[in-house]
């Protein structure tokens, strides 16, 4: 989903906009190419540094550069501050040309259904192939019909839910709707309330939603290894009754994963991370959802978040935080009363999921406030 005429001058207000942006693409070339070009960067400069302290016998500090500059070499392998600060920019500019214009596939998007009688239909299979994570960095993974993660599902409380599901993988799985009150035979672990869906097999799921939230539909087979690599989607339940939950304008899911692909938001690492966006006065609710093997404090810049549900369910005493710990198999709503205008960053505190010597990565993105206002 890229940006509509409004958010890109908002961009170009913000001094990052269209012009620049088209400068951004001119100097990187191909999209995919960003990412490896940083990184080929920063081995030969790793490369020649560690050749040149060799050399010298000596760890060293290097000469001063004149002009009060600090030293360009600090100690063996480390990255030279300009340098440090070239590929910090560079992330952000990918970002923005990205968000500008997203490149490549997207998963999280609606699916489709059908009515037969009172029952709405999905169908679901799963497939081996190969998923950009971030610009040149491709990986093999298991996809809910090609996307990760994959399509969320929706559907309203009480509803009458079939998910009609085809195994393509190379090996046995099944399907888990993790926080659904489902009939036994329905919950999709094998060998305990089901057969495992053996390879080219077809299996249905039937059940009536319920409760109301935000859930999750995953692997229970090889899981580790099949949610790891991306056997994973949001299952989203409104409510029948909607007078007794908070009041929002727009609303983002936010899927976590991590291991085997790397620390991904929504299928995608930063640079390839989309933006949530919102004018100043709006409320945005954002879904967590941990799929991953690791907590992720989940911190937003700014502005303070009102946490409303935990696993799908309200919570009694709503409460304020910026910073929220979102455990794996958690699901918490919270809602985001967007006061301050401008780009904030949003990502995981734990500093390893997201920053690095050559930049952001992974479990980065920015929340956009525009003011309508601003000239």
């Amino acid at each position: 989903m890229g940006f509509n005429t409004s958010r890109r001058s908002f961009l170009a207000k913000l001094g990052i906009g269209v012009g620049s942006i088209g400068a951004v693409a001119v100097a990187c070339g191909k999209s995919g190419d960003s990412y490896n070009d940083r990184a080929a960067d920063y081995q030969k400069f790793k490369d020649e540094r560690a050749a040149a302290v060799s050399a010298n016998g000596s760890a060293g500090t290097g000469s001063s550069g004149g002009h009060g500059t600090a030293p360009v070499v600090q100690a063996q392998g480390h990255l030279d501050w300009r340098e440090m600060d070239r590929m910090h920019k560079k992330g952000v500019e990918d970002f923005v040309a990205n968000a500008s214009k997203p490149s490549g596939k997207y998963g999280g998007q609606p699916l489709d259904f059908k009515m037969e009688g009172d029952v709405k239909v999905f169908n679901l299979n799963a497939v081996a192939t190969k998923w950009e994570v971030r610009p040149g960095e491709t990986k093999d993974v298991f996809a809910y019909n090609g996307v990760l993660p994959g399509p969320e599902i929706r559907v309203t409380e009480g509803e009458k839910v079939r998910i009609v599901f085809k195994n393509e993988l190379p090996e046995s799985t099944a399907i888990h709707w993790h926080g659904q009150k489902v009939p036994n035979n329905q919950d999709g672990v094998p060998f305990v309330t089901q057969p495992v869906i053996e390879p080219g097999a077809t299996y249905t799921y039937e059940f009536v939603a319920n409760p109301s939230g935000s859930h999750m539909y995953h692997s229970h087979h090889n899981a580790m290894e099949q949610v790891g690599k991306g056997l994973l989607g949001a299952f989203i339940v409104d409510p029948k009754d909607k007078s007794k939950h908070p009041k929002y304008d727009k609303e983002y899911t936010m899927v976590l994963n991590d291991t085997l692909l790397g620390f991904t938001l929504n299928g995608k690492s930063f640079p390839a991370t989309l933006p949530l966006t919102a004018k100043l006065g709006e409320k945005v609710l954002v879904r967590y959802m941990n799929e991953g093997l690791m907590n992720h404090p989940m911190h937003l810049h700014g502005m303070p978040f009102q946490v409303v549900a935990k696993d799908g369910w309200l919570l009694p005493q709503p409460y304020m935080a910026d910073t929220l710990d979102v455990a794996p198999g958690d699901r918490f709503d919270v809602i985001i009363d967007c006061d301050a205008p401008g780009l904030w960053a949003f990502h995981c505190h734990t500093l390893s999921h997201a920053e690095s010597p050559q930049g952001m990565f992974g479990l980065v993105t920015v929340l956009i406030v525009e003011d309508p206002n601003k000239a």
